[in-house]
């Protein structure tokens, strides 16, 4: 039996656990990657903690294709790719081999490293659900003709920094970020201006002056949804303090829509008859809802397109020195919010013994 290193997550207290274990074989729709680079995500501590369920936390891959399952036809080995491996289930990312399913797998070209690819397929698919699922704005292949004002809040964090790329190239503007200290990258990312929340008595405020004489603030991404920060992204849309115990006007309420993302446990202090609002969960990609599958089957080829077109590009990133030895070192990091504009990645080879 052949074996790999992999690494597995405790979530109470944060610790990882390098073992040997046996390479896993695809199934019929799956591929077998060899890693080169694992991204990481805040959940990839939560999981395990939450869940009390120690396991190889890792969604983000990027690596060369080693096998097929019998149903795939779109990979060979030796294809240079990334994937989103489903999360929860065995043989993530934190390893010398992953499992992913061929419809959440997809080519990169050479002109892409490994680096840059492990930053992409968990924060773009969830920017791409929260822009286009929940709020029904233009896509790039049916773009915006008038201007469709969005506002990002958390613009420098990945899924920010990512809807930021996918709305430019969908014609959408302008797009208005909300930051902080790392507001440079959602400035690259292609942000038309960008809000610093620090020391700001008003964001709100500050957010609506960026706005045109008769434009209105319909659409909001809330990429941190924590900490109280969607009171403010609610306060800036059109419908207008849309919150229970709001002073009521007698202007008609232009429904606004605002996509929220976990880890709030509750927002019923949103008042939905003035604010629709939906909560992105990229486990959709993986789930029953035929829909949502194929979604991401198209969106990361589409992705794959705009790679080898040179019209997208991955998140900035850190590497984490130790490959799987330093997955705990990078995850520590993530929760205790040092983590700001970048992604932490971990290079497979750089493993003790490897």
């Amino acid at each position: 039996m052949h074996m790999m290193k992999e690494a597995i997550v405790y979530g109470d207290p944060l610790t990882v656990e390098v073992v040997d274990s046996p390479i896993p074989t695809p199934g019929d729709d799956e591929v077998l990657i060899k890693v080169q680079v694992s991204g990481s995500n805040p959940k990839d501590w939560k999981v395990p903690l939450y869940s009390q369920r120690p396991h190889n936390s890792g969604d983000d891959i990027a690596g060369t294709i080693v096998s097929v399952g019998k149903s795939v036809l779109e990979f060979k080995p030796g294809d240079r790719v990334a994937a989103f491996h489903k999360m929860g289930a065995p043989h993530g990312s934190f390893a010398e081999y992953a499992i992913a399913y061929a419809y959440t797998t997809f080519h990169i070209p050479d002109s892409v490293t490994f680096e840059e690819a492990a930053t992409i397929p968990l924060t773009s698919l969830t920017a791409a659900y929260g822009l286009w699922d929940i709020l029904g704005l233009p896509t790039p292949w049916r773009p915006a003709t008038d201007d469709t004002p969005l506002l990002i809040y958390g613009a420098s964090t990945s899924v920010g920094s990512y809807a930021i790329k996918l709305a430019k190239l969908a014609g959408i503007h302008p797009v208005i970020g909300v930051a902080g200290s790392s507001a440079h990258v959602a400035v690259e990312a292609g942000a038309d201006v960008v809000v610093d929340y620090r020391n700001n008595q008003d964001i709100a405020g500050s957010i609506r002056n960026h706005l045109m004489p008769g434009q209105k603030l319909l659409y909001a991404w809330d990429t941190v949804s924590d900490h109280g920060s969607y009171l403010h992204v609610i306060k800036a849309l059109e419908s207008g303090l849309g919150l229970h115990h709001s002073i009521k006007t007698a202007e008609p309420a232009h429904e606004s829509k605002l996509c929220l993302i976990l880890p709030e446990s509750s927002f019923d202090d949103i008042d939905a008859t003035k604010t629709k609002f939906g909560i992105v969960s990229v486990d959709v990609a993986h789930g029953e809802d035929a829909a949502r599958r194929d979604f991401a089957y198209v969106f990361y080829r589409q992705v794959a397109k705009w790679l080898q077109e040179g019209k997208f590009a991955g998140h900035r990133y850190k590497i984490v020195g130790g490959g799987l030895d330093g997955v705990a070192k990078g995850l520590k990091e993530l929760k205790e919010g040092q983590v700001s504009g970048s992604k932490n990645i971990f290079r497979i080879r750089d493993t003790a013994g490897l």
